[in-house]
């Protein structure tokens, strides 16, 4: 079963974006649109700030038993991953 974690954001214009992270198989997926766009960005390499706010739910949510330390160590690997990319 997939697991999903959905949050927003505002831009530097101000508008609002939708980001969805998917756990299935192991794997992470993340897609996000913005308010009024139709199609949904998928990200084969996802942007840091994401990763990165993904940790940070995955942190609240592991202090509350609602997710488990293999995803928080696999969002901290894909992070490390995109250091090494930049």
């Amino acid at each position: 079963m997939p697991i999903q974690h959905i949050w927003t954001d505002r831009n530097q214009d101000g508008r609002k974006r939708e980001v969805r992270a998917t756990k299935f198989g192991g794997a992470w997926r993340l897609q996000a649109k913005m308010t009024g766009d139709l199609d949904w960005t998928y990200y084969d390499r996802p942007l840091l700030e994401d990763l990165l706010t993904l940790k940070e739910i995955l942190v609240r949510k592991y202090q509350r038993r609602r997710a488990s330390v293999e995803d928080v160590a696999s969002i901290e690997k894909l992070i490390e991953k995109q250091h090494g990319h930049q």
